[in-house]
């Protein structure tokens, strides 16, 4: 907890205030081409004070602002880690495909997670799993293994993504808070649906789709994953007996639709916790 609640719950509260209203995102949204909604954004304060910033950047400027407000009210970031701890198996991804097949990493490494990413660049490329904290050392092991042997970049992806998975999974259920809970179980099942989706777009297999899933309590993912073999619309059945019926039909619209409902089905869930 921040050392001084009252202080951190007034900060979030001032912050509260830059947030856009619904006037500067249709302002926003009515600007007429790319370089003027970098401006509008610029404008607003949002990235660094250099004059040309991407997107990207414009982005990556403000996460840092985030994790940095997050260091200046919470002592121990570690309550955080369930938020963090997905790019350390991204950068776990981008370090074993370096080391194993020399591919470039400019600016594929993603910063604010639980390591540097310098130290798992490191300790993959020397193969020294004991420099990397305990919840990445087998699956580093592991997918430097398959990819060698195999030469798969799809299943040693599947496998570091699954085992990101599973441990925001663990990560959360052992919390005593709900939200946090709440948090873990909503952003897998929603990953779970997201695979199961693409495993029918390239004609997966049930037994690969079940690789790539992880366990949690709203979805049965040995249903889904047969479901997925079977083809879109036996998951979209699937679905509609579960308490993500509501996501069939942006599922079948669209994936930016259907990621939109997934961003919406968590905001509502968070809504009510502003005043706890």
């Amino acid at each position: 907890m921040p050392q001084d609640y009252t202080y951190a719950v007034a900060r979030i509260r001032s912050k509260e205030l830059s947030l856009f209203s619904q006037k500067e995102l249709d302002e926003l949204l009515n600007q007429p081409d790319y370089d003027s909604c970098i401006r509008y954004l610029s404008d607003k304060g949002w990235g660094s004070d250099r004059e040309k910033q991407t997107s990207d950047e414009l982005l990556k400027q403000e996460e840092n602002k985030l994790w940095q407000l997050m260091k200046e009210l919470v002592p121990d970031e570690t309550v955080f880690d369930f938020f963090r701890v997905s790019k350390d198996f991204h950068n776990l991804k981008v370090a074993v495909k370096a080391a194993t097949r020399g591919a470039k990493t400019d600016g594929m490494y993603m910063q604010n997670g639980t390591i540097d990413p310098s130290v798992i660049a490191s300790a993959v490329e020397n193969r020294d799993k004991n420099r990397l904290p305990d919840f990445l050392r087998d699956i580093a092991q592991q997918s430097i293994t398959t990819l060698l042997q195999s030469s798969d970049g799809q299943l040693c992806d599947i496998m570091i993504d699954k085992a990101s998975l599973d441990y925001v999974y663990s990560l959360t259920q052992k919390s005593d808070n709900e939200i946090i809970r709440l948090y873990g179980e909503l952003f897998v099942a929603a990953s779970d649906i997201k695979i199961a989706v693409r495993c029918c777009k390239t004609n997966k297999s049930a037994e690969f789709a079940k690789k790539a899933m992880a366990e949690c309590d709203t979805l049965n993912i040995n249903s889904l994953a047969t479901a997925c073999a079977k083809g879109f619309d036996a998951v979209c059945d699937y679905l509609l007996k579960t308490s993500y019926k509501s996501a069939v039909e942006p599922l079948k619209k669209s994936p930016s639709a259907f990621e939109k409902w997934c961003d919406d089905l968590l905001t509502d869930k968070m809504k009510g916790q502003k005043r706890v």
